[in-house]
């Protein structure tokens, strides 16, 4: 069997619904012709009619459908990451309960389920569909409970035991926030859906892949004949009529190896800085695959898989920190410094500064009695692009976004893929913002102010990105300006192993920039890290260059300083590591590797953002000297610079 093959199941077998008119038309054949009979019987001795038991009463055929078999998830190395593993279903159909009966079921299930007898009647009365369709009332049941209640008929008439397949998420919360989960269908759903041939207790994917490639996995359920007793239990199977045909299984860019580190260096940087939440984005230039994707805090998709319980749901739900939205693509955030990527690539493309013009950067630029502070309060002196980036002189670039003006720089930043979904085949992708006239008149009934035109220009005020959006950003720096659409579907493969559909990058537009630009601003990129802002990550083995990023939100303390996020932004040149010997060159177009780190509210010393990036890198290459400064990530309650 091929390694994608994908495995047989316990095949389910939930009555899924009832013919009702066939029903109701042998019912009433079967009652004519008994009175018929009657009728004419003449016997004068007659002796009354034997009644017939319940179940034997109304036998009928019907046909049912057969469910397939959901497809399988892999990582790029065609490692397994999700799987289907048997497990026993109580259903409850609400026809086959009678009413006297029900308060004595309900509650003999509810001891033997351990489930509330509220909980239970209000699964079955909010059922949707037909009465005679079967209600899951508890998934994943131990055997034992299982078998209990199978052989418990007169006492649990309605009740049922099937067994189903279960998605088993193998790596728990590593995936979570990329694969989703599986989980009963609502009503709302199924209202959408029931054209497709979905039935009321259907399993669907609720978030991640799992969600997006529903269609591919789901497979195509069959067909059988059944013959069933009065009581609509099954007798036998007659016949498969239409054989199911097994969901495709999906090979996903993302590599599991590299999802680890990831998740290891952002781990360890979030409880070194004590910071809650945070992600990180690794992405392959050439192609827009995502090779990690890791969004902190998260949960186990095994919790919803096997029934989450109403205590832990709302756990999630009432965590400040968000832990069911995957910060990767949903949380959008003003983008800081590595914004400076679109004011600098703009102002040059549009030919307002030369490539080695310099301009003076200040203590601070006045507009009016407001003063709009260096970060630094004392200013560089005269800087040209490279070194104002490398220094991300607030003040160098106030005048770039003043060259530029509010909606040329809303254009480049949309030629990065700013204030609009990447496309991402994942669902719940936030859009970001990207400030202009016309929005702020639609919006707030007025035109940007000045001063707002300087805040664009270095990410604050009204900007808003996503650390995917981000990564996506400087990928097309990295790769010479071609915008990808990322992706974390490589391929979809039928059960006997056949690519059905094969990984092609998606091209989403070119950056209207000439190559001489984009150079520059790679160029700039590394000097980021050669100046020294970004302390000793140039000592590291390996080519790096990049753009940290601190953004200021929020609410002043009470000594009038605001909280910050931090970003750091990068990509490695081709040939960057070889063995302690870097030879990568920035001013290629050849990366194969670029990464986002963001954390939020880091409130840090240095930029965490940048360390948590130095800790990536060391286990993606195997660089057994340690670069990162953990003092660094000690909290502070006054702005330190770094940006």
């Amino acid at each position: 069997m091929s390694v994608l093959e994908t495995p047989v199941t316990h095949e389910r077998r939930p009555v899924r619904f009832v013919a009702f008119a066939i029903v109701t038309v042998l019912a009433l054949g079967g009652l004519t012709t008994r009175l018929f009979a009657m009728q004419l019987a003449s016997a004068p001795a007659q002796q009354p009619a034997v009644a017939l038991p319940p179940a034997d009463v109304g036998r009928q055929i019907v046909t049912e459908p057969v469910p397939s078999t959901r497809g399988l998830i892999y990582d790029r190395q065609k490692r397994l990451l999700v799987e289907n593993v048997p497990t026993f279903t109580v259903s409850v159909r609400p026809a086959d309960l009678p009413l006297s009966q029900r308060p004595d079921v309900i509650g003999r299930l509810s001891g033997l389920l351990g489930i509330a007898t509220t909980t239970i009647a209000e699964t079955i009365d909010g059922a949707t569909g037909s009465r005679f369709d079967p209600v899951a009332i508890a998934h994943d049941v131990p055997e034992q409970t299982a078998r209990l209640i199978s052989e418990d008929n007169l006492t649990l008439p309605g009740v049922e035991v099937t067994v189903d397949a279960r998605r088993d998420y193998l790596d728990g919360p590593l995936f979570t926030q990329l694969i989703g989960w599986t989980g009963a269908i609502d009503a709302t759903a199924y209202a959408s859906l029931q054209g497709q041939g979905y039935l009321p207790d259907d399993q669907i994917g609720k978030a991640g892949v799992e969600s997006v490639y529903e269609s591919a996995l789901r497979g195509v359920y069959g067909v059988r004949e059944v013959e069933k007793d009065g009581t609509g239990r099954t007798l036998r199977v007659l016949s498969t009529t239409t054989a199911p045909q097994a969901g495709d299984s999906l090979i996903l860019t993302i590599d599991s190896k590299e999802q680890k580190y990831a998740q290891q260096a952002l781990d360890w940087g979030l409880k070194l800085s004590g910071a809650k939440r945070g992600a990180i984005v690794v992405e392959n230039p050439q192609t827009g695959e995502i090779l990690a994707m890791v969004s902190e805090p998260t949960y186990d998709a095994n919790l919803f898989a096997r029934g989450i319980s109403t205590t832990d749901f709302q756990k999630l739900l009432t965590n400040i920190d968000l832990p069911l939205m995957n910060h990767a693509i949903g949380d959008q955030q003003p983008p800081g410094s590595t914004y400076k990527l679109v004011t600098g690539s703009g102002v040059l493309a549009d030919k307002k500064l030369g490539m080695t013009e310099t301009v003076m950067s200040k203590p601070y630029i006045q507009l009016g009695s407001t003063l709009f502070w260096e970060w630094n309060h004392a200013g560089w002196g005269p800087l040209d692009i490279k070194q104002g980036f490398a220094h991300s002189s607030d003040t160098f670039f106030y005048q770039m976004a003043q060259r530029l003006g509010i909606d040329r720089l809303a254009y480049w930043a949309r030629q990065f893929g700013f204030g609009q979904p990447t496309g991402i085949d994942l669902p719940a992708e936030a859009p970001g913002l990207v400030p202009t006239n016309q929005w702020k008149l639609e919006t707030l009934g007025q035109e940007i102010f000045p001063g707002e035109v300087l805040q664009a220009g270095i990410g604050q005020g009204y900007d808003l990105a996503t650390p995917l959006q981000l990564v996506n950003a400087y990928s097309a720096l990295a790769n010479g300006g071609t915008l990808y659409q990322p992706q974390v579907v490589r391929e979809i493969v039928s059960p006997d192993g056949t690519v059905v559909r094969p990984f092609t990058p998606k091209v989403i537009q070119k950056v209207a920039a000439s190559s001489a630009v984009l150079t520059t601003m790679r160029e700039a990129a590394r000097t980021v890290v050669t100046s020294r802002h970004t302390y000793n990550l140039v000592d590291m083995p390996i080519v790096v260059a990049g753009k940290t990023g601190t953004a200021e939100f929020g609410l002043r303390d009470k000594n009038g300083v605001l909280p910050y996020h931090e970003w750091f932004a990068g990509f490695i040149p081709k040939n960057a590591w070889t063995k302690n010997n870097p030879t990568g060159d920035v001013s290629k177009p050849d990366s194969q590797l670029a990464f986002v780190v963001f954390i939020y509210n880091a409130g840090t010393l240095g930029n965490a953002s940048t360390e948590v990036a130095k800790y990536y890198l060391q286990l993606h290459y195997g660089i057994t000297q340690d670069f990162r400064l953990p003092q660094l990530l000690q909290r502070t309650n006054f702005y330190v610079g770094d940006k």
